[in-house]
């Protein structure tokens, strides 16, 4: 990116009888991460998530259940990212693999506007959150637990490999990797 491109951000809110989500993210961040969310657990793996994107993220969130909370959360930062990407030429795929103690997780990503998650988590709070993020972002996203026995660890080195993958993937290029070229939308 040139340091003349404007940078690339979005902000929304979505509000339900259960919950209610405001995010606000520019993806060119300085890794500045405001994250009000009740629970300590889920507000850890977001914080993860966006700072191992490389994004500014200032994010609040309420509401009834830890289940509705992590669901509305996640597909309000998968559409947030999707509408700060736009439609300008980007990497698209990337993958990355993480440690983290005796945990080795992979993740990778292809933000093509076919979403897809095949996921391996073993808890389904997160394994619900991913795949929200991924169906919002638009996004096929696979997940492996290379090794591992400590669910917080596989969970955290995925939210991290996750970021570190939508991070390159999300990088501006010069051209469209497809062999497609540009899917391009026409209402009759």
């Amino acid at each position: 990116m040139t340091s003349d491109a404007p940078k690339r951000r979005s902000s929304l809110t979505r509000e339900t009888r259960e919950t209610k989500v405001q995010v606000s993210l520019v993806i060119e961040g300085e890794g500045n991460i405001k994250c009000d969310v009740p629970d300590e657990f889920l507000r850890h793996m977001v914080e993860t998530l966006a700072r191992y994107s490389g994004v500014d993220m200032d994010i609040s969130a309420s509401g009834d259940l830890e289940h509705h909370l992590a669901e509305d959360v996640a597909i309000t930062m998968g559409r947030a990212y999707r509408e700060a990407i736009g439609n300008a030429p980007i990497r698209r795929i990337a993958s990355a693999v993480v440690p983290m103690d005796e945990a080795l997780v992979q993740a990778t990503i292809d933000i093509i506007d076919r979403p897809y998650a095949h996921l391996e988590l073993p808890d389904e709070t997160y394994s619900h959150f991913v795949r929200s993020f991924a169906m919002e972002l638009r996004a096929t996203v696979h997940t492996v637990v290379l090794r591992g026995k400590d669910e917080h660890h596989i969970i955290e080195a995925t939210f991290k490999a996750l970021g570190k993958a939508l991070h390159e993937a999300m990088s501006r290029t010069g051209s469209i990797l497809s062999t497609k070229s540009s899917v391009k939308w026409g209402v009759e």
